[in-house]
């Protein structure tokens, strides 16, 4: 009997045991085991660390599942048209994330938040970017393959460029299809080769207008007020004048009187 009981116990204590495992490699899983669908890898050596690689699989969107000690992501050949904010933010040791040859037409800002010190090269060749927004890199300092994309020059790309370090082939590879002014020159000409092509300055000519604009209805307001101040000064001026022009003729007739009254 009491070995029966012992047995019976036993029994439990192992399938409650072994319940308490199989959570804990449940909820362990998506921090270090491959994402569905995509292949892992682990290397050695100096190189070592997590590759996972979800090339060509159709893909729509990122994958949650991404394990936190991945150093190396390939999501080329997918469909991913966006990458939201904090798309890679638990990722720490990411350093080579390619998202080439995909349909990307934005990259919100914050897309890749938290890659700052661990990211060394990004590729987003082969996609559907025409603009770049600098709020969307946060300070990466990866090198940057940017080619093969449908960019529209304008002063926000011109002014996005300088913060990203690209690649020597985008030199020549960021090319533009259109841009703003249309009369630039910098459609169809590598746009960082373009010498004397300054896009912005249109926008600082209509700045400079729109200041110029402004100053003028201020100066036309305070003209306005100095007129008017002016005019009613004057008038209240002649009031004055008139009054005092009238003073003395009433004193004399008070004299007149005064003496009038006397003789008599």
């Amino acid at each position: 009997m009491p070995s029966g009981w012992l047995l019976r116990r036993s029994v439990v204590m192992w399938l409650l045991f072994h319940s308490l495992v199989l959570m804990t490699l449940c909820l362990h899983h998506p921090a270090t085991s491959c994402s569905k669908r995509c292949y892992c890898s682990d290397s050695k050596g100096s190189f070592g660390g997590k590759t996972m690689r979800c090339s060509n699989l159709h893909l729509t969107e990122i994958p949650q599942d991404i394990p936190n000690d991945t150093q190396r992501l390939y999501l080329d050949y997918n469909l991913l048209n966006s990458i939201p904010a904090n798309a890679f933010h638990d990722l720490p040791l990411l350093t080579e994330l390619d998202l080439s040859h995909n349909e990307l037409a934005l990259l919100e800002p914050g897309a890749f938040r938290g890659l700052a010190a661990s990211l060394q090269f990004l590729d987003l060749s082969s996609n559907q970017l025409t603009t770049l927004d600098p709020d969307a890199f946060e300070g990466i300092q990866a090198r940057s393959n940017l080619t093969e994309n449908p960019w529209h020059c304008d002063c926000r790309l011109q002014t996005a460029l300088p913060h990203l370090d690209l690649e020597p082939v985008s030199l020549t590879g960021i090319v533009c299809q259109t841009s703003d002014p249309v009369d630039s020159g910098a459609q169809g000409v590598p746009f960082l080769l373009a010498k004397d092509l300054d896009l912005c300055v249109v926008l600082r000519k209509t700045t400079d207008v729109a200041m110029l604009v402004t100053m003028f209805g201020w100066f036309t307001m305070v003209i306005s007020y100095l007129v008017y101040y002016v005019r009613h000064n004057q008038e209240d001026a002649r009031r004055h004048l008139e009054y005092l022009k009238s003073l003395p003729s009433r004193q004399g007739k008070s004299e007149e009187s005064s003496t009038i009254s006397t003789v008599v």
